[in-house]
């Protein structure tokens, strides 16, 4: 389909998920949707009802026969989701209903949707820009509570604006750069290089801001990746099932036992946690094992979390591949457990804690019986509380690898600005680097964008959204 024919005709097509339901609803959308609609409907003209309202009907199928008693729904351009004209027909949710009323709307002068078509038309009215669009997608993708909120604030506009006043910024910095180049041989300052620059420093910080929050807002977005890692028979599995209330992970006493990573994924409180229970760590001369210990590794320098586990009941054993485990990834928060709390007595128990915390005071220490559910929730609260932390200063995460890629360019572009300002270059160099950090802004929101940008982005949504 040619870009330029977008809204010239009429679509169709389900707007509910694929399956059998209470109701299916097949949204029309287009200049011809209320001819289409009223030349298949038996109830009151839908060319002549008020925007959104309701009627109560019947719509024929494609020999003519009533196919169903359904609900209309009716939207006037341009207050509707797409900009233009659109009924929404809410029928049983039938298999067979759904693709003859399809198929009907098809017959009648409709053309079935393309993925993604209905918020791309969206987009082209200016209903939506295009951050906002990508918010659609992340809303209907949205698997907790957090995700959810980090798509609301995209589809509401929250982040566009935050991108809509860095953006007016930086045009009001280039201002000020060409009336320096106007006026540089007058004796007329508009703003000293001091202010200039930090005005570009206080840019540099929002924007590397906002890029660095993408590693936390993927993990929100995907499921926050956490590694249980440790020596064998320290209770890995037995965790992962505790956290999961189900058998989910073999338990034996046998050494080696795990040989794969077991992932799993967990919802707890605003987050989805996704737990990957590794193979235990030690020397093996088993070459399925060894494979096995080496997705280990891979897993922990990916984990955003890592939770080492001690067997407390042969604690030096337990913690000599501590230093080892947690050099593989520096950059993930640390969890150490002390597991078998059941069979060790406090005073033990208090002394290893006392001795790990001083070894790793960045770690946080936990005393834990998997095997009696002792101090479960604790942990379940502390990983919650770790990612917390992360976003408690920051309400806008960026969760989109396009967004955070155009933000990487725009944080190098701002940082030649600082440079520029402070070893004092010319002005022309200048704005040409304030030029190249307003572009990248510009395609997040669509501003500036291309057909090929939109189609990889659009093509991605599911057909009816």
């Amino acid at each position: 389909m040619e870009p330029n024919s977008m809204n010239n005709d009429t679509i169709c097509a389900i707007s509910t998920p694929a399956g059998v339901g209470g109701i299916a609803v097949a949204r029309v959308s287009g200049p011809d949707a209320f001819r289409i609609v009223d030349s298949l409907w038996h109830g009151k003209s839908l060319s002549n009802a008020a925007s959104h309202t309701a009627h109560l009907g019947t719509i024929d199928d494609t020999r003519g026969n009533m196919l169903d008693q359904a609900v209309t729904t009716v939207f006037k351009a341009p207050n509707s989701f797409t900009g233009e004209n659109v009924v929404e027909i809410s029928v049983h949710g039938s298999r067979w209903i759904q693709r003859e009323l399809i198929a009907t709307l098809c017959k009648a002068g409709c053309r079935l949707a393309e993925p993604g078509e209905y918020t791309r038309r969206a987009f082209a009215s200016g209903r939506l820009d295009l951050a906002e669009a990508e918010g659609v997608a992340d809303m209907i993708a949205a698997n907790s509570r957090a995700a959810h909120r980090a798509a609301s604030n995209q589809l509401r506009g929250h982040y566009s604006r935050y991108l809509a006043k860095m953006r007016q910024q930086l045009v009001d910095l280039a201002s000020l750069i060409e009336l320096e180049l106007d006026f540089g041989e007058e004796e007329v300052e508009f703003a000293s290089r001091q202010q200039l620059n930090d005005i570009a420093t206080s840019l540099h910080k929002s924007l590397t801001r906002l890029r660095d929050s993408y590693a936390s807002g993927a993990a929100i977005k995907q499921g926050i990746p956490v590694a249980i890692i440790g020596p064998t028979n320290a209770g890995k599995s037995s965790l992962l099932n505790a956290l999961t209330h189900d058998d989910r992970a073999i338990v034996s006493d046998i050494h080696g036992t795990t040989r794969d990573v077991v992932d799993d994924l967990i919802e707890i409180g605003d987050y989805q946690f996704r737990f990957q229970d590794t193979a235990g760590l030690r020397e093996t001369h088993d070459t399925i094992e060894q494979i096995g210990i080496e997705r280990s590794i891979n897993a922990a320098r990916k984990a955003r979390i890592l939770i080492y586990m001690v067997d407390s009941s042969s604690p030096d054993k337990a913690i000599e591949n501590i230093d080892q485990t947690l050099s593989l990834n520096p950059e993930a928060h640390i969890i150490i457990a002390l597991n078998k709390a059941d069979i060790v007595t406090p005073q033990l128990t208090a002394q290893l804690t006392d001795n790990i915390e001083r070894q790793y005071p960045e770690a946080i220490v936990l005393t834990i019986s998997t095997k009696q559910q002792q101090s479960i929730d604790q942990l379940s609260d502390t990983l919650t509380r770790l990612i917390d932390s992360e976003s408690q200063d920051n309400d806008l995460i960026v969760t989109n690898a396009r967004h955070a890629q155009a933000l990487d360019q725009a944080a190098q572009a701002i940082e030649r600005v600082k440079a520029g300002l402070r070893d004092n270059i010319s002005g022309d160099f200048i704005a040409h680097d304030i030029r190249e950090t307003i572009h990248p802004l510009a395609t997040i929101t669509g501003q500036i964008t291309t057909d090929d940008l939109l189609a990889t982005i659009f093509t991605r949504f599911c057909i009816g959204k």
